[in-house]
Order: structure tokens, then sequence, then C-alpha cells
């Protein structure tokens, strides 16, 4: 299978339904991976001379390069900050921007990209395999407090657990690949429940690599000002630290009062459909926000 087939893009109709793609428009799409959403919106649009695709995955890029949809569209192979740092500096602006963050399926699926324990692999874990920090560097070399710290803050793991694993981890080090770190945890904490014991850790990990949460809050404020005035903006998130942020981001620019540059679409996350998730399980985590940019500042009734 190709990687498009292997990628189910999550909340598509929703998606659509909420952008509402038009005849002529352009769009932005800051992580298209292998494009399941972009095929369907370019198809609405039947402007791909008007879209412009980033995602920091050379594999992503290259492979969405291939298939015709897209062709007359302008790849950034960049991450989506710096990607919208470069189309701000140049005054770019878009009827529609779309952000689906986290991993996506043909990077979890690629036993060799490290981001999955379900087959022996080197610690990678890279989303820009051109960047040098690996998950082995932040294993191996973090101090036992530090990775304690990163396994509680991103893998919003328990205290006491997060530093039983940090200090098995250190005991054990050098760690050299996903099932050696996965058992590891496994032998220090047990199994309890349906989740996989390293399953927060190898989360947490996953978010340090690749810089992910600063990367998000720093890349939000930039979304209104590559909007049109009447530009719809969505996003989808998987797990609440980024939920978190884009709800906070949202309401904030939502209910600014007279100062107010967007209208929300979503008063609460949208969540996939019990259809969806018998089709694609991997959307049970997924929570898609959206919000539209206001046509005219809002007039004050006291002039």
């Amino acid at each position: 299978m190709t990687p498009q087939q292997l990628h189910i893009p999550v909340l598509l109709d929703e998606v659509i339904e909420l952008l509402a793609p038009q005849r002529g428009e352009s769009y932005l799409d800051l992580t298209v991976g292998y494009g399941g959403h972009a095929k369907a919106i370019i198809e609405r649009t039947g402007a791909p001379k008007q879209a412009t695709l980033a995602d920091r995955d050379q594999n992503a890029i290259r492979e969405i390069k291939s298939v015709a949809f897209v062709n007359g569209a302008r790849f950034l192979h960049s991450d989506f900050l710096a990607a919208a740092k470069e189309l701000c500096a140049k005054g770019e602006r878009y009827d529609m921007i779309l952000m689906d963050l986290g991993v996506s399926s043909p990077q979890l699926d690629t036993p060799k990209r490290g981001f999955s324990f379900s087959a022996s692999a080197p610690l990678d874990m890279r989303m820009d395999e051109s960047q040098s920090r690996t998950a082995a560097e932040i294993i191996n070399r973090s101090s036992e407090k530090d990775l304690a710290d990163i396994i509680m803050t991103f893998g919003e793991e328990n205290p006491k657990l997060a530093r039983k694993i940090a200090h098995a981890v250190r005991i054990h080090r050098p760690v050299r690949t996903t099932t050696e770190l996965a058992d590891i945890i496994t032998g220090e904490v047990g199994r309890r429940g349906k989740i996989h014991p390293a399953t927060k850790t190898f989360q947490a990990i996953r978010i340090a690599v690749n810089d992910e949460l600063r990367q998000l809050e720093e890349t939000l404020p930039l979304l209104p000002e590559l909007l049109n005035p009447g530009g719809r903006l969505a996003i989808i998130s998987f797990h609440s630290l980024e939920d978190r942020l884009v709800k906070r981001f949202l309401s904030e620019h939502a209910e600014a009062g007279y100062e107010a540059d967007l209208r929300l679409l979503t008063k609460k996350p949208v969540i996939a459909s019990a259809t969806e998730l018998v089709n694609n399980p991997r959307a049970r985590s997924a929570k898609l926000r959206a919000a539209v940019k206001q046509t005219a500042a809002p007039i004050s009734p006291f002039g």
C-alpha cells in the first residue's frame, strides 16, 4: 500500500463542513502529511495553484508531490512555525488554513522511524529526519530529573511513575531500541489497564524531540494574520496539551470584545463519530476546533 492509502484523514467530513471550500479559493495546509485532507479540499476548490502545502517530513513532501491533484501547488519542506513565519513575512493571505497536529499513520507504521514500540527500531522519532536531535539523545543524555520532568510534562504521567521510569531508564543506559525502552518501562511499572505502560513516555519523548508544543504556541498567533477576511481556520489536535493551547488561543481571539478578530465555528471540540472510529480507531483522540476571521472590525456603539 502507498503512504496515501495507509493514512486515513481524521474528521474529514467535519473539516470539509467547517472550512466550506469554494471554487477558486486559496488554501494553506501547514501539516499536509500524505494529503488526505488536501485532496478533498483541492477537489472542491479546483484551484491547486492557489494551494500552499507544508510539512516537516521530507518523505511526506516527496510522496504528495507525485500525486496528480496537487499539480501546480506550492510545497514547503518546513515545520509549521517556520512556514507560517515565512508566509507572514511575504504578506500571504488564504481563505482556508488547516493544521492536523501529531504523528501520521505512515510515520507510526514505519518501524525504522522509531515512533512506535510495536516493533524493534532505533530510538529516532524525528518528524524531520534532517534534524540532529533524536529520541536516543534525550533518553541517554538527559539527567534523571530532566527525563522525569519531560515524562510528567509532555506525557502527563503520574509524577511518582515518571520518576520511577526515569530512574529505571538511567540505570539501564545506554538504551538503543524502542522495544528495549518499552520493556524497561513495563518492567518498572507493570501493566495496568488497556493502555500500554510505555504509551505516555513515548508521547512525551516524541513531543520533546520535535519541540511540538513550543512550535504550536508560537504558530497560533500568526494564523489570523494569514487569513483573508472571512477566511476559515481548522485545527485538529490529538492530546490534551495541544487542545488546551488551541482552545485558549481561539477563545482569547474570539472573546476580545471590539478587538476580536475571530469568531468561533465550534463552541465545543468536534470528535469522531462511532462510524468513523470503526474504520479509523486512531481518530479516537482527535479534537477539531475551528474559527472564521471577522470580515471587519466590530463597530463600537460609543463611536
